[in-house]
């Protein structure tokens, strides 16, 4: 004979202790001990991961991995869940535990990082569940708090030459307002220009590969350099030393770890200076958009466009197209490279029209 605790009262009723009795005894009469049952149940339990162990998990196992962004989620986790959620059992996280959690992010003025955290989220608990670690997932018809609106600011020619030439003038490092111009100049992504380092440079050719591993499509992109990419490089060199890296962080020199600055304290320095530049909502991603957007608007071809920014064509003809388009691409950078220096010089009449058909 053993005792088994059927619950508490009063959260459980007579009622409903009876019924529970009676299943005890129908398991019992089948030669199960409902007793032992119940203690292995409670052990599993016990040693449920919590939710922070389940991110630790998805970090280790997936996003390092996987994932270019798997710091950027680190640091989201982190920021707003961890402390909040972090011991409690992952299988015990509820819908409305997640909603509390989203409330209070856009409460306190982040409504776009509430997506973001929901979206982590999401990606966390069905690792969970491939895993085996979790059986069901709270984020059943969950939308997001927030309406996002795609960005479409391209700066004006006066925008650009108050921001080029503004830069030399605020209260930012010589590393960051030269990365700014570069991402400009080559119409590459913040992140790219960030973390390049001097190895994916081959000057011989005057090209720059971003590597496959730093793409966001995981394709690499040779990059053509024009003579102001060139010009730039020059002057970045002065600043960089003797690092392997076009941008190390301030933080990290003279130490054994050497790292570059991060991408986001390029969008923090453009931020905080805008007032002093006189513009207003302009991203680091702003300037890459422009450079798009300016080239085709010189009849350059939107496909060599693309092929700059290395946008992945989905369409069938992709798959036999074999070419590189670097010649294209050449082209079409160094008459962008021209169009900014005669802005930049207040030249900002349209200046020759470039066609590239392809």
């Amino acid at each position: 004979p053993r005792r088994m605790t059927l619950g508490v009262y009063p959260r459980m009723q007579v009622a409903d202790a009876r019924i529970e009795h009676g299943r005890a005894k129908n398991k019992r009469d089948m030669g199960i001990d409902p007793g032992a049952e119940q203690v292995a149940q409670r052990r599993v339990e016990r040693n449920a991961e919590t939710v922070k162990e389940l991110i630790d998990e998805y970090l280790e196992r997936h996003a390092r991995p996987n994932k270019r962004s798997a710091d950027a989620d680190e640091r989201l986790f982190n920021k707003d869940v961890i402390p909040i959620l972090g011991n409690r059992k992952a299988k015990s996280i509820t819908k409305r535990d997640v909603i509390t959690l989203l409330d209070e992010i856009v409460d306190r003025g982040s409504p776009i990082m509430a997506n973001r955290t929901l979206s982590a989220l999401k990606k966390v608990w069905n690792f969970g569940l491939d895993r085996d670690i979790l059986d069901a997932t709270p984020f059943a018809r969950l939308r997001p708090p927030a309406k996002e609106t795609p960005r479409d600011r391209i700066l004006s020619p006066d925008e650009i030459k108050a921001l080029w030439n503004g830069l030399d003038e605020v209260d930012m490092t010589t590393g960051t307002r030269l990365a700014l111009k570069l991402i400009l100049t080559t119409a590459q992504r913040r992140g790219e220009v960030a973390l390049a380092e001097w190895s994916e440079f081959d000057l011989s050719e005057n090209v720059w590969t971003v590597p496959a591993e730093r793409a966001k499509n995981g394709i690499a992109n040779r990059v053509p350099l024009s003579p102001l990419a060139l010009d730039l490089l020059k002057q970045v060199k002065k600043g960089s030393g003797q690092s392997r890296f076009l941008f190390p962080s301030p933080r990290s020199r003279g130490s054994t770890g050497e790292k570059p600055i991060g991408p986001g304290s390029i969008s923090h320095a453009l931020r905080n200076n805008l007032g002093d530049l006189g513009l207003e909502g302009v991203t680091p991603h702003d300037l890459r958009r422009t450079a798009v957007s300016l080239m085709t608007g010189m009849k350059i071809s939107r496909l060599v466009a693309e092929k700059i920014i290395n946008h992945k064509d989905r369409g069938v003809a992709s798959i036999y197209d074999r070419h590189s388009y670097e010649a294209e691409k050449r082209h079409a950078l160094e008459a962008w490279g021209a169009r900014i220096e005669e802005i930049v010089a207040g030249k900002t009449k349209p200046g020759n029209v470039v066609e590239l058909h392809a």
